[in-house]
């Protein structure tokens, strides 16, 4: 089982290596507003692995709490930016 967590793991750093650069480089910045947003659920997935891993399930509703304001926030992100460049 510790072969699929590792599988995992790089998966998941890779998968944020590449959100990363596209936080730096994104031309837009919903771009930027939708990489964080992914990056946000990626922190939430390797603390679920972390949790499966070690058993523990003490750090789910905190996962969840956090993916809810991951959540939220991206969306009033995305709608002030959105006003922000009609006014443009």
């Amino acid at each position: 089982m510790s072969v699929v967590y590792a599988v995992v793991l790089a998966m998941l750093v890779t998968g944020s290596a590449m959100v990363l650069w596209r936080l730096m480089k994104g031309p837009t910045t919903l771009d930027r507003i939708a990489a964080l947003d992914v990056f946000v659920v990626l922190i939430v997935a390797a603390a679920a692995v972390y949790a499966a891993i070690y058993t523990d399930g003490t750090n789910i509703p905190l996962l969840a709490a956090v993916a809810l304001i991951a959540l939220v926030g991206s969306a009033t992100a995305a709608r002030l930016v959105e006003q922000w460049e009609r006014h443009r």
